[in-house]
Parts: C-alpha cells; sequence; structure tokens
C-alpha cells in the first residue's frame, strides 16, 4: 500500500486556473527506506542532510551536498546513476591539497585547535553548504559551514575547489567564519566568499586557468567586522550579526550585492573602489538568496521567514546604492510576490520567464511568473525543502530536502518535471 501511495504522489502535482506550467513530482532519491520497490524511488545512504543542489555546465552530471555526511554526491543525468562521491575529509594524505600548508587567511585566528591532533589545524572534516562553477564550468566551488572540530565556527573555515573533469578536490583555501556563500563573477575573474559568521565578504582573485594561482585581493565588511572571540558556545544563527548570505554581481562585474538575513536589507560594494556603497531596506525580511534575471534589467531576492519573493528594478537599485552614502536607506519598492513561508533557494529558468522557489516551511516547491507577479504552479515535497537547482534545458528542477531533528522527513532529493 505504501509504494502504491508513494507511486501516485510522485503523478500528482498541484495545478492553477489557466496556469502556463505544471509541476510533477517524478523521482526521489532518499536515504531513509531501503524498502522501496519502485523504480522511480531510489534508495542512497550518501544523502544524508542534502543541502543543495547544482547541474555541471554540460547538463550531464547532478552535484547533491551531504551537510552531515561531510559528502558531495555527483550523479549522472538525467540517469541518476550514482558515478562517485567526493569525500570532504582531510588527513595525512591529502595536505597537499593546502597549498605551502596555508590555514588563514586575512590574519584570522583559530579559537579551536583540532583535539585529535592540535598541530593539524588542517586535519577535519569539511561540511559543505552551497556550491557554484567557474571557469566555464571546469571548476567546482564548496564552501564548509565549519571545521568539524570548531563546534561553534569561529575559527577559519574552507572552500574546497574540484576539477568536474574528474571530480577530485584540487585545492583548499582557508575563509573566514562560516562562508555560507560563494558567487563568480560575470567576467570569470573574481570570486566573492560571504562569511555568515562576521559581516565580511572576501574576493579572490581567479583571473589564471590554474587554482594554484588562485589568490586573496581584499577583505571587505558591511559596516562593522565583528569579533569571533566572544562567540563560544553559542547559536551562530543568533550571534551573526548581520547574517550575510546571498551574493551576486552586477551584470558588468563592478559592483557586487549582499542578502542581509540578520537586520534585513541588501548591501551593495563598488568593487572598482573597494567600497562599502550601503544598504536598501525596502525589501521585506530575512532576504536569503539573490539573482539577476537572464536579461539583466531585475534583482531578485526571496525572503526566508516572510516567505515572500521581491524583484527589483536593477538600475534603480543600484542608482539608490550608488548614492546611499555608506547608510542604510530604504530605497523604491519592490514588486512583491507571496510563496509562503520559508522562502528559501530560488532559481531562474533559461528564459527568465519563471522562477522556482523551495518553500521550506510548506514543503512544497513554487514557480512564480515574472511578468505577472503570481504564482502560477506549486507541488508537494518531502519535508523540509532547503536547495534548488534548474536542468540546463529547463525541464526538471533538482530540490534537496534537509529535514530537522525529530521532526521527521528530509533525507531526500525530489526531481520535478516542468509540464509545459
Amino acid at each position: 500500500m505504501k509504494n502504491f501511495i508513494f507511486a501516485i504522489a510522485l503523478l500528482l502535482a498541484t495545478s492553477f486556473a489557466n496556469a502556463q506550467i505544471q509541476l510533477v513530482r517524478e523521482k526521489r532519491v532518499q536515504s531513509f527506506s531501503a524498502q522501496t520497490k519502485s523504480a522511480n524511488d531510489i534508495f542512497d545512504r550518501s544523502i544524508n542532510s542534502p543541502k543543495s543542489a547544482l547541474f555541471s555546465d554540460d547538463g550531464r552530471k547532478l552535484y547533491i551536498y551531504s551537510l552531515e555526511g561531510g559528502q558531495t554526491v555527483v550523479y549522472q543525468w538525467p540517469s541518476l546513476q550514482k558515478i562517485k562521491v567526493i569525500d570532504h575529509l582531510f588527513t595525512a594524505r591529502n595536505q597537499n591539497l593546502f597549498q605551502n600548508g596555508e590555514q588563514t587567511v586575512f590574519n584570522y585566528p583559530f579559537y579551536k585547535s583540532n583535539p585529535a591532533n592540535p598541530s593539524g589545524l588542517n586535519y577535519f572534516r569539511g561540511k559543505p553548504v552551497e556550491m557554484t562553477l567557474s571557469h566555464e564550468g571546469r571548476y567546482l566551488w564548496i564552501t564548509y559551514y565549519r571545521r568539524d572540530y570548531d563546534t561553534s565556527a569561529q575559527s577559519p573555515s574552507a572552500v574546497a575547489i574540484v576539477d568536474t573533469n574528474t571530480d577530485e578536490i584540487v585545492r583548499v583555501m582557508p575563509t573566514g567564519p562560516i562562508p555560507k556563500y560563494v558567487a563568480i563573477s560575470p567576467d570569470g575573474r573574481s570570486a566573492a566568499i560571504t562569511h555568515w559568521g562576521d559581516n565580511t565578504v572576501a574576493l579572490i582573485d581567479i583571473s589564471s586557468r590554474s587554482p594554484s594561482d588562485f589568490k586573496y585581493t581584499q577583505l571587505l565588511a558591511v559596516e562593522k567586522q565583528i569579533s569571533q572571540a566572544d562567540k563560544g558556545g553559542t547559536d551562530r544563527d543568533a550571534t551573526c550579526g548581520f547574517c550575510l548570505r546571498g551574493t551576486v554581481f552586477s551584470p558588468d562585474s563592478r559592483l557586487l550585492f549582499v542578502a542581509r538575513m540578520g537586520g534585513g536589507g541588501i548591501a551593495g560594494f563598488d568593487l572598482s573602489q573597494n567600497k562599502y556603497l550601503g544598504t536598501i531596506t525596502n525589501v521585506r525580511s530575512t532576504p536569503r538568496h539573490l539573482l539577476i534575471s537572464p536579461d539583466q534589467r531585475k534583482l531578485i531576492s526571496s525572503s526566508n521567514v516572510s516567505g515572500y519573493v521581491s524583484v527589483f528594478d536593477l538600475n534603480q537599485l543600484t542608482n539608490e546604492l550608488m548614492n546611499a552614502d555608506g547608510k542604510r536607506i530604504r530605497g523604491s519598492s519592490p514588486r512583491e510576490i507571496s510563496v509562503g513561508l520559508g522562502a528559501r533557494t530560488i532559481e531562474i529558468e533559461p528564459s527568465g520567464r519563471y522562477v522556482y522557489v523551495a518553500v521550506n516551511n510548506d514543503t512544497k516547491v513554487v514557480a512564480v511568473d515574472i511578468e505577472t507577479s503570481k504564482v502560477v504552479a506549486e507541488v508537494k515535497v518531502d519535508p523540509f525543502p532547503v536547495g534548488l537547482a534548474i536542468s540546463k534545458d529547463g525541464s526538471y528542477i533538482a530540490v534537496t530536502s534537509q529535514g530537522h531533528a525529530g521532526r521527521g522527513g528530509g533525507n531526500a532529493v525530489n526531481i520535478i518535471r516542468v509540464v509545459r
């Protein structure tokens, strides 16, 4: 009976009157039931608190981050055959990945040592959070929430760089505390590492084709960098300052926009001057994820707690930030679409018409028509969806359901077909 119910659920979708599209839950990879007998339900123990998803640039692979498992799982697309597991464990055998043994950057101190090897700060398991691609898809960037021995995430964490030709890590670079997000500039010359833990963004020169040449150039702060000295034993979601997360470059790579989940607002930097511009506050509370539309005219934001997607005129937002004089200003009102509580990751399809939203609290994925500012389709997924990626042809969505301890659900990746 359970298998029959699940098979029916895979075909269910919520459609709207006169909807342009439908969303159909078609397949799933999960780790909570080995008894499944459906060909569309794949059991894989490697799915352990999956945080984010990403399709390779050539569309042939799907990468899934297992946060608590400390691994990146690589599937062939569209067969979903598992072809690799990238393990984020660093021991004596792979210390060569830390170039010249580097342990820190910008003089970030370590407040915690590795109890198993006090002198081995680069001996750890990383907890992968977010990812992106650079160099026309050649390199996959993986930020680690923290080194596993750094329980309060006060000390430098790290970012791994994977060669997607081999799906092997080729370099690990230190970061500041809690690097939640990584973004690549459109001109391909810079990577921005956004630190949840201390109000800063670090810039890396990636203009070389070789990761061994990548180097940090600047540490920028939103208003003021905060110390980590007193953060031991605290809830880092409460002691994260402005809790910086979503990050995106302007189309000309000159400006950087950063979402402030703590306190609200979208901050801006002029990278040509390494200058903090100020913050636009007229956005729903807890902005989490930012993206720029394919036509380069709109900046789109998800707001987690309030459950909204906001659409800004990019030129207007840019002009307001350029004249903010380092202050918090209200700015012009965006278009707003209510999608449900817990609006997490957003992605826009190649045509630029639809934005898909992982809605955590309501355990669903929503499609928003950006031109009409309306929700046009939605589909239920496993609890609690957080990460989301769109296949290169726009026909499928991969959604990670991370789950919560003691609340059931999660530990699944749902594959949703877009029916037009």
